[in-house]
C-alpha cells in the first residue's frame, strides 16, 4: 500500500513507533516523601499527581471545586484523580494507600514526561470538618527540592468541630455536612475545642503540617 508522496504504510508505522519510544525514553521518575509533622493530626491516604503547569487542586480565595470538597470533607481523592487525568492535564497519579500518622513518613514514586513537569498532592486532615493538606502545582526539581506545607480549609463546611460532622477514627461521623462554610479556600486556623469534643491541646497546630522532599530517581 502506498500513501501520498510515496511514503509506504510500513515507513509510517516505523515513524510512529519511533516517536512512541522516544517519548518513553524521556520519561522521568521522582520519589516524593511526605512527613506528617503535626502532634495529633492524621492525613488520609495522600494522592500525588504529576501534571502540566497550573494549579489543579484549588485557588486561594475562590470556592472549592466538588473534587476538592470530596477530599477535604471525606478524604476521597478519586474524583480529583479522574478529572485531572481525564482532562489530559495529568500524567501520573499515585496514592499512598493508607493514612499517615503524626511523626511518620511515606514515599511514593511518580512518573513525568515533557510538559508534565509539575507535581501536586492532597489529603484530608483528621479530625477536621473540611481541612486538607496540599501542594498545588509545584515545579519538579532538576534533582531535589524540599518544602513545608500548611493546612488549608476548603471553606465548604462550618468548623463546628463536632464529631457528628467529622469522619475517621477520631470521631466516626458523617463526611459531608449540609451546612455551608466560609465559601472560599483559605489557610486553616486549627482546632480550638469550640465543639467541646476535640481538645485543642491534642489536635491544634500552628502550621505547617507537612514536610515534603522530592528527589529525581531516574
Amino acid at each position: 500500500m502506498k500513501l501520498k508522496y510515496g511514503i509506504t504504510a510500513g515507513v509510517m508505522f516505523a515513524v510512529m513507533m519511533f516517536s512512541s519510544l522516544a517519548f518513553a525514553d524521556n520519561e522521568k521518575m521522582y520519589s516524593v516523601t511526605i512527613t506528617n509533622i503535626t502532634k495529633g493530626t492524621l492525613f488520609t491516604p495522600i494522592l500525588v499527581v504529576t501534571h502540566k503547569p497550573g494549579h489543579p487542586v484549588f485557588q486561594l480565595g475562590e470556592p472549592a471545586s466538588e473534587e476538592l470538597i470530596a477530599i477535604a470533607e471525606g478524604g476521597d481523592t478519586q474524583p480529583f484523580q479522574d478529572k485531572l487525568l481525564g482532562s489530559g492535564m495529568g500524567y501520573d497519579a499515585v496514592s499512598t494507600g493508607a493514612p499517615l500518622l503524626p511523626g511518620e513518613s511515606v514515599t511514593v514514586t511518580v512518573k513525568t514526561n515533557g510538559r508534565f513537569n509539575h507535581v501536586s498532592l492532597a489529603a484530608m486532615l483528621l479530625p477536621t470538618n473540611d481541612g486538607f493538606v496540599a501542594i498545588n502545582g509545584m515545579r519538579l526539581p532538576y534533582r531535589m527540592n524540599t518544602t513545608v506545607v500548611p493546612g488549608y480549609d476548603a471553606g465548604s463546611e462550618i468548623n463546628d468541630e463536632l464529631c457528628d460532622n467529622i469522619p475517621g477514627p477520631h470521631c466516626g461521623g458523617s463526611p459531608f455536612s449540609v451546612e455551608d462554610g466560609e465559601g472560599y479556600v483559605h489557610i486553616h486556623n486549627g482546632i480550638h475545642g469550640i465543639g467541646g469534643e476535640l481538645s485543642a491541646s491534642d489536635y491544634d497546630w500552628k502550621n505547617p503540617v507537612a514536610y515534603v522532599k522530592i528527589v529525581r530517581a531516574k
